[in-house]
């Protein structure tokens, strides 16, 4: 891929206007452009449709395909949209529409150098989805009140760490923390408990696409 502007592509799984399910945007009209390939395989992962295929767009189609949408709130995710290369100068170029852009990482790789006006949602993985070794931690040092970093969680194991990481990181210092459990994995009822029990300072959420739609992608 092209390293500028002007001729970057990017591999686009697909583009989609739907109800945005997580993150304090939950509920707000959002356009979603899922980018192609992920370097991550979580077991409970529920994109695996975006690790391979898609299409090969410019920066200036992907653009005019949002543009006929014409919603003004943005997401990019994947996949891990991290993992191509001109995904930071699509980012830039949605803030330059004038979009409220909005990115979905897994947090395995650096967001240091993302545009200062995109909302980071950087999603640290437990030891539950069998890839928490791949966490960045140093992602952790660059979050602002802009960003947010959610954990998704599949057992009572994933909830320790999870309440152990915000005990030592004190991460709601700098962004909204959200807490998710895994569909089918872990009752939501008993996570929203615990985190009442031990008073964390986080947010619970649920997946509010899939309790609308169940499995189903968009509408």
């Amino acid at each position: 891929m092209a390293a500028d502007g002007a001729t970057a592509t990017l591999r686009v799984s697909e583009i989609f206007h739907s109800i945005q399910g997580e993150s304090t945007r939950a509920g707000l009209p959002t356009t979603f452009i899922r980018l192609t390939g992920c370097p991550l395989r979580c077991n409970w992962c529920d994109t695996e449709h975006a690790f391979t295929g898609g299409t090969t767009m410019t920066i200036a189609e992907i653009l005019a395909r949002v543009g006929d949408i014409g919603c003004p709130t943005v997401c990019v995710t994947g996949g891990e949209p991290l993992a191509q290369k001109a995904c930071p100068i699509l980012l830039g170029a949605l803030c330059d529409a004038g979009y409220s852009v909005s990115l979905e990482t897994s947090g395995a790789l650096d967001i240091a150098a993302i545009d200062p006006r995109v909302a980071r949602i950087v999603d640290l993985k437990a030891p539950g989805s069998g890839e928490s070794e791949k966490n960045l931690w140093r992602n952790l040092d660059h979050l602002t009140a802009r960003d947010e970093l959610k954990l998704v969680l599949a057992s009572e194991t994933d909830y320790a760490w999870a309440k152990s990481v915000v005990a030592t990181r004190r991460p709601e210092r700098l962004c909204a923390v959200l807490f998710s459990p895994v569909p089918g994995r872990l009752d939501p009822a008993a996570l929203a408990e615990w985190i009442l029990r031990d008073r964390l300072p986080v947010r619970f959420q649920l997946q509010l696409h899939k309790i609308l739609w169940g499995d189903q992608r968009g509408r």
